[in-house]
């Protein structure tokens, strides 16, 4: 972290400033320090990133002697839930440090974003980057993103992962002195309230305890008049909600290990579904199965109404193979409605906002905070 990143920086207890201290720092960034609280209690830098896991999420040893989080944390009752789904993304982002960054992969995640914002152009979502002045993007994965913001931005990007994506994400993006990132729970942010000017949490939220409270408390770090863009998976038809429930219950259980060898399956069906090349057209909708008239691309048809057999013929095996891990392996994977969000923006004061239709399994909002 470049040093004078810490102003950046409250104490996610109650808010007050800390201060830096630094063991050991090259052309301005502090890669091992501390940063305390007036009260004391200090969190660690290690390997240029602030580390503001507590109590149950300590694992390393160079935070074993920070101070457990007060009582109350809002995570607690979750807590070996939020620590296996943390182990999963751990597991995929340093496997997958690179996605992204390769042109097969750039391609598909930029006229993904294009999308989800509701914009038309690569050109246009950089014009969206240019002018903001202070970006917090939640579950940065690679980094890629992260990267692709602070690129076009004069302001700054602040990014902030429970898992291991931050030191992958801080790997990726430390030659940017405009790039700052943490290692925090998302409910626990180590930043003031209404301080970013967009906030980004692009297929985070629904793995979390609660994507409603999620929402919320990104929703409270949004300065009046920023921009807050969400993703989060969408209920589907009845029986694509069946094997979903089903294949998880099972894949939950499995090592990581064992999670992507089961994926295989599955990821060889979106092979040869996709490699068909077939089409189907249905005159009238299967209102029943949640199936709409058209004509039908044969593998997606089976993705989106049955079971995720992801398969981009771009990408190479194991990423097809990780993107269907990412769907089955987390402990939580909540779905919802656009009925059930616009109700959470209603309670929230919202009322400038909108749903992007960027894919069928997915709800993409972007929304306003009132000035």
């Amino acid at each position: 972290m470049k040093r004078n990143m810490h102003i950046h920086l409250n104490d996610p207890r109650n808010g007050e400033k800390l201060k830096l201290y630094s063991d050991g720092e090259a052309n301005d960034k502090v890669e091992q320090g501390l940063l305390e609280a007036p009260d004391g209690y200090c969190y660690p830098v290690v390997g240029g990133v602030p580390r503001f896991l507590s109590g149950f999420y300590k694992e390393d040893e160079i935070t074993k002697d920070v101070i457990a989080s007060q009582d109350g944390r809002l995570t607690s009752i979750h807590d070996e839930e939020v620590k296996a789904t943390r182990g999963t993304f751990s597991d995929k982002w340093t496997r997958f440090k690179n996605y992204g960054f390769e042109e097969k992969h750039r391609e598909f995640l930029l006229g993904w974003y294009v999308k989800k914002l509701g914009l038309d152009s690569v050109d246009q979502l950089k014009d969206f980057y240019v002018s903001q002045e202070r970006i917090l993007e939640v579950g940065p994965g690679s980094g890629f993103n992260t990267r692709f913001m602070a690129e076009q931005t004069g302001g700054t990007v602040m990014a902030a992962d429970l898992s291991e994506a931050a030191i992958t994400t801080y790997e990726n993006t430390r030659d940017l002195d405009n790039v700052f990132v943490v290692q925090a729970d998302l409910m626990e942010l180590p930043f003031p309230d209404e301080y970013f000017t967009f906030i980004i949490a692009d297929g985070v939220l629904h793995h979390t305890p609660s994507t409603k409270r999620g929402v919320e408390r990104l929703y409270g770090k949004l300065a009046p008049g920023g921009s807050f863009f969400f993703y989060v998976y969408k209920k589907m038809g009845p029986v694509r909600e069946f094997c979903d429930a089903y294949i998880r219950e099972q894949f939950v259980k499995l090592t990581t290990e064992e999670c992507y060898k089961a994926c295989e399956p599955l990821t060889d069906l979106g092979r040869e579904l996709s490699r068909l090349n077939a089409k189907i057209t249905l005159d009238k909708p299967i209102d029943i199965l949640g199936i709409p008239a058209g004509t039908h691309d044969v593998q997606r048809l089976f993705y989106y109404s049955i079971a995720k057999c992801f398969w981009n013929e771009a990408f190479d095996y194991e990423t097809n193979n990780m993107v269907n891990y990412d769907w089955y392996h987390p402990h939580f994977a909540w779905k919802h409605t656009e009925q059930e969000i616009a109700g959470w923006l209603e309670e929230l004061g919202c009322k400038e906002y909108k749903f992007n239709d960027a894919n069928p399994n997915g709800i993409s909002v972007l929304l306003k905070k009132p000035r």
